[in-house]
């Protein structure tokens, strides 16, 4: 029997976020799009909840909880809540410790987990999106080489969240045309950080071009194992961030609908407002459960693969459709920067490209 009703431990870690998404991250989400800065003290607020720490084991420095997709699931949504960009940075550490703790061997994880176990914010990322037409997370274009023993990556990524400032980055390339991730550090030959990219949302987020030229690692760099697991932990991780942006946009748009009058009644009480409020409510729930249908059976060590694709896909469809119509529930004034509409409009057009950005 599926139950997803969180357990005590899930609620206390729901709540803690959801207090700071509210309280913290919401009231400096506009300045952070408007400046495409996101302030390190939020960030190192962000640090000091342990949301990397707390799945790395005690003996690599951390914690030592568990690593479930549903709990994951819970923190995405309410960090997507508070604002999308500051989600993606203060979650950016996930895309380096959970492929090394799934995939790693004792020898990568030792080298690498300790350094995101400390009193501050370290920075890590993966590059998997490339800039191609139909790009396939198992057909890529940037490929690794078995050359004298050690592997040559060469390509080109794209969006990669913190390049410059990354002291890991989980590379995917194909290998023999399989889909293969390596450990590259910061500093390696042939790794190229490009210039910052300018894009429509998400514009606190850092996310920059990388090159990939005769990049030369050790053979000892690749990740042995499946990467989907991996791939799926990341569509439930966006699937639930677009829950919690579109959950935003929703609340907005009905506590204006109640609040604005014409003709002398709230405009919430109007056929055409109430029914479209009542659709964004059900998709949202809708896609909620999807999410956590996926999550749990990820938790149990099951297949994920299609519930996760159904919730990534649909998700992104969703999260364009609630925001578009929170902007026109406030009319002319959903296009004003006054309300965040406009903002979460921009960040949840972004879901249907977005790959890889974030882990559950």
């Amino acid at each position: 029997m599926i139950s997803f009703e969180p357990n005590e431990d899930q609620r206390m870690m729901r709540d803690t976020v959801a207090s700071f998404a509210i309280n913290q991250v919401r009231p400096i989400a506009r300045d952070a799009d408007e400046s495409c800065q996101i302030p390190d003290s939020i960030v190192q607020q962000a640090w000091e909840l342990g949301l990397i720490q707390s799945a790395i084991p005690e003996e690599h420095g951390g914690y030592g909880g568990d690593r479930s997709a549903v709990t994951s699931a819970l923190v995405c949504e309410e960090l997507g809540y508070g604002d999308l960009s500051i989600a993606l940075h203060v979650l950016a550490p996930r895309l380096v410790t959970y492929p090394v703790l799934e995939l790693g061997s004792d020898e990568q994880k030792n080298e690498v987990l300790p350094a995101y176990c400390g009193d501050s914010f370290v920075a890590g990322t993966a590059a998997l999106m490339e800039p191609a037409m139909g790009f396939d997370v198992n057909q890529l274009s940037v490929t690794a080489s078995r050359q004298n023993g050690d592997y040559v990556l060469d390509g080109a990524k794209c969006y990669v969240p913190l390049g410059p400032d990354a002291r890991h980055t989980v590379v995917y390339a194909a290998e023999d045309g399989e889909t293969k991730a390596f450990l590259v550090g910061s500093d390696t030959p042939g790794l190229a950080v490009v210039e910052r990219e300018k894009i429509m949302g998400i514009k606190g987020l850092a996310t920059y071009e990388l090159k990939l030229d005769n990049c030369k690692i050790p053979a000892s760099a690749r990740l042995e194992g499946d990467v989907k697991p991996i791939f799926n932990r990341s569509r439930i991780a966006l699937a639930s961030l677009a829950v919690g942006v579109a959950r935003a946009a929703f609340e907005y748009a009905r506590d204006y609908a109640k609040d604005r009058h014409a003709f002398g009644v709230p405009i919430a009480q109007k056929q055409a407002i109430a029914f479209m409020l009542a659709e964004m409510a059900i998709e949202i729930d809708a896609t909620r459960l999807l999410a956590w249908e996926a999550a749990w059976k990820l938790d149990r060590g099951e297949d994920a693969t299609r519930e996760s694709c159904l919730a990534k896909n649909y998700a992104a469809d969703m999260v364009l459709k609630v925001t578009d119509n929170a902007v026109q529930v406030l009319g002319g004034h959903g296009y004003i920067r006054d309300h965040m509409v406009e903002l979460w409009l921009r960040n949840g057009r972004g879901f249907a490209t977005f790959e890889g950005l974030a882990l559950a």
